[in-house]
């Protein structure tokens, strides 16, 4: 089983790892245009500070974000593990999870980012900001320069079993999984149901899915063996206590039915 994850926006500080070699990461497929997203990223934020950051879509107050941009090639490295922050990943935990979901977790996990391209959890990145949004000056947009590379590397480690696409739509534009590979690609949406006058309502939910879908990954880690084959995710995912539903129109989806989020 393969789970594909989003990055976050915000990284974790005090790094301490020696800088990224790129040819130590995984899925070396994607080396080149890794460098080539780098040199441009560096370029771009070594030259006029407001117009890296509006490049980038960052606000006044994140114009420190600029500077450790363009100094990413000697900046201290961290586990992707322990990089990515958020809601996501504080819910996910994976410095808390046992020593065999941990083994899972190496095998199965699938960070994206707008700079990397993809990325496994041991991988050794330094903190950066580039979203998957962010049009570069040399290269455009980095959907479209991910798209072929990610495109090569991918369907072949998906091997044959079931992936699990948690990714926001940006990111999943890096890379949308074609073939037999999409007909066992399965997406996820939380709902969140509630009593309005006595009568049950649901709505979307936005920010605090991460939460959801922290736990739902985190939990299959820890249950065993992840499922096999994609018709067992959504009986997993019951077994573990979660309310999941299937819609006849979206056969690829499941629906995370939630009371809190």
């Amino acid at each position: 089983m393969l789970v594909l994850l989003p990055p976050s926006e915000g990284k974790a500080g005090g790094l301490t790892g020696r800088p990224v070699a790129l040819e130590s990461l995984s899925f070396p497929g994607l080396t080149g245009a890794r460098a080539r997203v780098l040199d441009e990223l560096v370029a771009l934020c070594s030259g006029d500070a407001e117009k890296a950051r509006e490049v980038l879509g960052l606000s006044a107050g994140q114009v420190g974000e600029v500077a450790r941009n363009a100094a990413l090639r000697g900046a201290p490295t961290g586990r992707v593990g322990a990089v990515y922050t958020g809601v996501l990943y504080d819910a996910l935990d994976l410095a808390g999870l046992s020593a065999a979901a941990k083994r899972r977790a190496a095998g199965a996990l699938v960070v994206f980012s707008g700079l990397w391209g993809a990325l496994r959890i041991g991988d050794r990145v330094p903190a950066y900001r580039c979203s998957a949004g962010v049009r570069l000056p040399g290269i455009g947009a980095l959907a479209g320069h991910w798209r072929g590379p990610l495109a090569e590397v991918l369907p072949e480690v998906a091997g044959g079993g079931p992936v699990l696409d948690l990714r926001s739509a940006a990111y999943a534009a890096l890379w949308r999984p074609t073939g037999e590979v999409a007909e066992r690609t399965l997406t996820v949406r939380v709902l969140q149901e509630r009593l309005v006058g006595g009568v049950p309502k649901r709505t979307v939910v936005s920010h605090f899915n991460k939460a959801t879908k922290g736990r739902l990954v985190r939990d299959l880690l820890e249950a065993g063996p992840l499922p096999r084959r994609a018709g067992l995710v959504a009986d997993a995912l019951r077994d573990l206590g979660y309310r999941v539903e299937s819609d006849e129109a979206a056969p690829n989806r499941l629906d995370v039915v939630v009371s809190e989020v």
